[in-house]
């Protein structure tokens, strides 16, 4: 990603009228084959999108995992196919209005929309498994507590047999050790203070740059956000992950002459 930190690409995006082209741009190259839907709003700098898949009457489905800090699990569903977006918050425990530095017995989770129709609930149960240590109790590597434990909310009867399942297969892998992981039906899912969501994002501001650093609530809510969050912390799936990188590396490399010109 270094080269497209460059200085030409801070110069450009002090010329407010370059802003809204190069936005545009990212959000063509990212979207790819798939169909995103863009809101041009009042303010001239910057674009929005609301779902990166067109309206439809087919509901979306959500889960809820825990599987260590919320802000490396939120991003490693972003960039996942079918996954339109993601919330970083508080679930599993019994204390009404949990907060940060007042969570009780909450577990830092993520809030998963996904697509049925693209991605399955034993789809994202494969992604929960392999990206955490399920046997390492009290924490998650460095982060060591209650909050950090690893559990899978389940809603209704399907999806616990789909988890008590998939449990069953991770603790056949070893017998070494106990995986650790609850499975707890779903209840209330808080969603967590404003500077906990899109975190790995928020820390470039080269990508905030462009989708127009969108004020909190439409970041929050935005599709194309949720996968630049999981681009930004390097968790999409290996292809996915080069291909964003190759399309930005290119635009920066081909574009801005040809945005220089104009």
């Amino acid at each position: 990603m270094s080269s497209v930190r460059s200085s030409n690409v801070n110069v450009l995006f002090k010329k407010p009228m370059l802003r809204p082209l190069l936005m545009a741009l990212l959000t063509i190259i990212l979207v790819g084959e798939r169909a995103l839907c863009i809101r041009i709003p009042s303010v001239p700098d910057r674009i929005s999108e609301t779902s990166r898949y067109p309206p439809s009457n087919h509901p979306l489905k959500t889960a809820v995992f825990a599987l260590g800090s919320f802000w490396r699990s939120e991003a490693v569903f972003g960039c996942l196919n079918g996954v339109v977006r993601t919330t970083a918050g508080y679930s599993g425990g019994s204390k009404t209005n949990p907060e940060y530095r007042s969570l009780a017995d909450h577990a830092e989770s993520v809030q998963v929309e996904y697509d049925p129709r693209l991605i399955s609930f034993r789809q994202l149960l494969e992604v929960f498994w392999s990206s955490h240590d399920s046997r390492q109790a009290f924490g998650q590597g460095p982060d060591v507590g209650n909050q950090y434990r690893s559990i899978i909310f389940t809603n209704g009867t399907e999806e616990s047999r789909l988890a008590a399942q998939s449990k069953e297969r991770e603790q056949a892998k070893s017998k070494a050790s106990v995986v650790m992981t609850q499975i707890q039906s779903r209840g209330t899912f808080y969603p967590a203070e404003p500077e906990h969501q899109k975190f790995e994002l928020k820390r470039n501001p080269f990508l905030l740059q462009l989708i127009g650093n969108l004020p909190e609530e439409e970041l929050e809510a935005s599709s194309l956000a949720t996968t630049l969050n999981g681009y930004a912390a390097e968790l999409c799936p290996p292809k996915i992950q080069k291909q964003i990188d190759a399309k930005i590396s290119d635009i920066v490399r081909k574009g801005w002459p040809m945005l220089r010109e104009i």
